[in-house]
């Protein structure tokens, strides 16, 4: 069964993600970023810019070259992606086919509509019967 793990009241979502993604990698553990595509293009800046002497391997899921990349980033689950170990939702809806993962993060930012989405999701979650952690961020 899917773990998740919440990270709610983030000040800097894109920011966070990409300490989190920097993490899994380092781990060895590959990570599909769920986004919408405009989000996605501005995560996929910070991970160029956010540590000026890290590298955080990736591209998007329809790029040749994903099955080798330690970080996947794509607007939807449909379709074949090539790794199913850790899913990054940076989202505020329930991620489709999310149970195809091992681990589920999911990053929730301050504002009021942020955390009434992420309530929802983990409500959700909860009601399911998926292990749930907890990680609140300071405001």
């Amino acid at each position: 069964m899917t773990r998740v793990d919440f990270h709610t009241n983030v000040a800097d979502k894109l920011g966070y993600a990409c300490r989190l993604a920097r993490k899994a990698y380092l781990a060895g553990q590959p990570v599909v970023v769920l986004a919408e595509p405009s989000e996605l293009r501005a995560f996929d800046e910070r991970l160029w810019t956010f540590a000026p002497l890290e590298f955080v391997p990736h591209c998007m899921a329809d790029n040749a070259l994903a099955a080798q990349t330690p970080v996947v980033l794509t607007s939807t689950l449909e379709g074949k992606l090539p790794h199913h170990q850790v899913l990054m939702n940076l989202g505020q809806t329930l991620p489709a086919n999310f149970a195809s993962f091992e681990r589920l993060l999911e990053i929730v930012g301050g504002d009021a509509q942020e955390l009434h989405a992420g309530r929802e999701r983990y409500r959700f979650y909860r009601d399911r019967g998926y292990p749930l952690a907890n990680h609140k961020q300071d405001a």
